[in-house]
């Protein structure tokens, strides 16, 4: 059944699927997927309130009610379980996996609770020169424009336009065209131009955005699951391979000190195939003894999937029955796209504009 065949035919049946939670006709089409199947679901932050300069991060009400209807219609298990499953060929009929990227706090005070509360357990990527007291680039760039006391942001100079800051719309797609130039800089750029955009807001940023070591361990304490996501969250296939092997080795020996135990799953930082890292990096990961890894490409894992190209992705649909259509489409796709040594570019890509991954 093509995806959109199925999209078709959710929008045919839209008024009963609307108002009916458990949706019959999105667990038949996940269950009749051809061979094991596993869906997995990427998410960044859980937010107490809704933030408009981040509006595509749910608020904790919002995830427990997601998470409530996934455990009502999907067959949920640890990312672990989920490769293991695939190598075995034993996956629950609807299997899916959450994961967190990068390790910010509210994971661990928002998004922990509602799991341990509902018996789901989430794998959290985390990028360890962040923790205690980091900020990642991308913060440092949304609450600078939010402190920003104008109604224009200049960054001429830089080459980076001039942008309205007339209102939370106009902030927020400043965010988006500002992240998306320039989480491609080298990162000694990068991070002065943060801290350039920074300077303008005169005003202290948030040093308290990403979890503490001992919230990584309470994590683990809690029965979730704890990956690796490199040390400062470079993109991978713009620097050398001795930095990038040190990234992914190194980020992983901190979080095995961390959390005294075995480090088994890594995410590619910002993740798509051939854009952000390349085959010399999915044999890096292989190489450091990982068991798996996931990428951003769109889709789900089949049983010929590359174990360390596992796709990864979120619808973006507010209601559940359109997002359990879209985890369903994905499911009937073909392979997703991965990184090969042609180095062919992706375009099936879950992470799109100035989301950081």
């Amino acid at each position: 059944m093509k995806a959109r065949s199925i999209a078709a035919l959710g929008e045919r049946h839209a008024p009963p699927l609307a108002h009916a939670r458990g949706n019959l006709l999105v667990r038949a089409i996940c269950g009749a997927a051809p061979g094991p199947t596993l869906s997995v679901l990427i998410y960044h932050r859980v937010l107490a309130r809704f933030d408009p300069l981040r509006p595509g991060e749910p608020t904790s009400e919002q995830f427990e009610s997601r998470m409530r209807w996934l455990k009502a219609n999907f067959d949920i298990v640890p990312l672990a379980d989920g490769v293991a499953g695939l190598r075995n060929r034993s996956l629950p009929r609807r299997a899916l996996a959450v994961t967190f990227d990068d390790g910010y706090r509210d994971n661990h005070d928002l998004a922990l609770p509602i799991l341990v509360r509902l018996g789901v357990t989430a794998t959290f990527f985390v990028a360890t020169d962040y923790l205690d007291g980091g900020r990642m680039f991308n913060d440092t760039v949304i609450e600078a424009i939010r402190a920003i006391d104008a109604p224009v942001l200049d960054l001429e100079a830089d080459g980076l336009g001039v942008h309205s800051l007339a209102g939370d719309g106009a902030r927020e797609a400043a965010v988006r065209r500002l992240l998306a130039q320039v989480k491609y800089l080298p990162h000694a750029r990068r991070e002065a131009v943060a801290d350039r955009i920074a300077g303008l807001a005169r005003a202290p940023l948030p040093n308290d955005l990403m979890m503490s070591s001992e919230q990584v361990r309470a994590l683990r304490r809690s029965g979730m699951d704890v990956g690796a996501h490199t040390r400062t969250h470079p993109i991978l296939a713009a620097i050398s391979a001795s930095q990038a092997r040190d990234e992914i080795v190194n980020g992983r020996k901190r979080l095995e000190s961390i959390t005294e135990g075995r480090i088994a799953l890594f995410a590619y930082p910002n993740g798509r195939p051939n854009v952000d890292f390349t085959a010399a990096h999915v044999a890096m990961a292989r190489e450091a003894g990982f068991s798996g890894a996931v990428s951003t490409a769109w889709g789900a894992a089949h049983a010929k999937t590359d174990l360390f190209q596992l796709p990864r992705f979120t619808p973006w649909d507010r209601s559940d029955w359109k997002f359990g259509l879209r985890i369903a489409s994905s499911r009937w796709s073909s392979e997703a796209q991965i990184a090969d040594e042609a180095g062919t570019a992706s375009t099936a890509s879950a992470n799109v504009g100035g989301r950081v991954s």
